[in-house]
């Protein structure tokens, strides 16, 4: 990563960092309403893995992994069922009774990527965000893509849940749209870029940081109207490299998260060959957020089943654990 970029992102990184130190008490406050819709999605994960016992699915994974040759189909109905706390009682579970690690009995017992699946569903959501950030900033060259993705589509709570890797913002989440901020955040926006010589990133930074994904999609509208055009179109003419795609990453996930990673799938698919690790990292990670969701978005944009086009561009037991997940 080049100093400018590692300059812009750190810009926005102290932007979010502020941002969180003045809103902790509006989080808590908001933190009950994020609770019930975290409890619909748990309520649907309970019906999908009803009869859960971590006693048995350790010891059904002890099996699999005991025997002459693995049982990947065994492996595969325990981890595609379970939600991800489960997954972390059947871990521990299998710690107790047999003395070693689950994730390093796999990786012994597995290969590939669908080895590189199954430890994603061994780790947290936050755990292996913070992994995939540390993987994307090792070595020579920095894999921007990827580092977009995580930093730009997360959810308040999400954010907080990775804020030891990475000190991220909380996101203001009310459910409400305040006209007359979006039409002052309209106005600033413009102020910062196109109403100016030069851009100000920190402008851009305090509106697209601070505000919820509905009062966005409210101030972009009030922008459309104010200056006559597309606030994509804005970003793209007075910005460029990274921050550019931050910018219209945030953008685009704010009008349409869901048609957002549709798209991601896709373009990981389409053409000649596949990127494996586009859709380990958005299956695993969504799955339990809102998958299905991507999925209908996916049919409606392509006129294609993402579970069939993912079961065509992929084979063996890895095919049959990302098809088990998108079940």
């Amino acid at each position: 990563m080049s100093v400018r970029t590692w300059v812009q992102i750190s810009r926005i990184y102290r932007t979010l960092d502020a941002v969180a130190r003045t809103s902790a008490l509006e989080f808590r406050q908001k933190d009950g309403r994020l609770r019930r819709k975290h409890d619909l999605v748990s309520n649907k994960a309970k019906e999908r893995s009803h009869g859960f016992d971590a006693d048995q699915d350790a010891k059904k994974l002890y099996k699999a992994c005991k025997r002459m040759g693995t049982d990947e189909a065994a492996i595969i109905e325990v981890l595609s069922s379970r939600t991800s706390e489960q997954r972390q009682q059947i871990k521990q579970k299998y710690k107790e009774k047999y003395g070693k690690d689950l994730g390093e009995v796999l990786k012994s017992e597995l290969s590939g990527n669908f080895e590189k699946t199954a430890l994603a569903l061994l780790d947290r959501p936050n755990e292996y965000a913070a992994r995939q950030l540390q993987k994307a900033m090792k070595g020579l060259g920095t894999d921007e893509a990827m580092l977009i993705e995580i930093l730009c589509t997360r959810s308040n709570k999400e954010i907080v849940a990775i804020k030891e890797a990475y000190q991220r913002a909380n996101r203001d989440e009310e459910d409400t749209v305040d006209k007359e901020l979006a039409d002052q955040d309209a106005k600033d926006l413009y102020d910062a870029g196109e109403g100016r010589w030069g851009t100000d990133e920190l402008a851009f930074n305090e509106v697209l940081a601070k505000r919820s994904h509905k009062q966005l999609r409210a101030t972009f509208q009030a922008y459309q109207i104010l200056i006559g055009k597309d606030i994509e179109e804005a970003i793209e003419e007075e910005t460029s490299g990274n921050l550019k795609k931050i910018y219209l990453t945030i953008v685009r996930c704010a009008q349409d998260l869901e048609g957002y990673f549709a798209d991601l799938l896709y373009k990981a698919m389409e053409g000649l060959g596949t990127d494996e690790e586009t859709l380990i990292h958005i299956i695993v990670t969504r799955a339990e957020v809102d998958l299905q969701g991507i999925k209908a978005k996916f049919q409606e944009k392509y006129q294609k089943s993402l579970s069939d086009m993912v079961h065509s561009d992929t084979s063996g037991d890895f095919q049959k654990l990302l098809v088990a997940l998108l079940h």
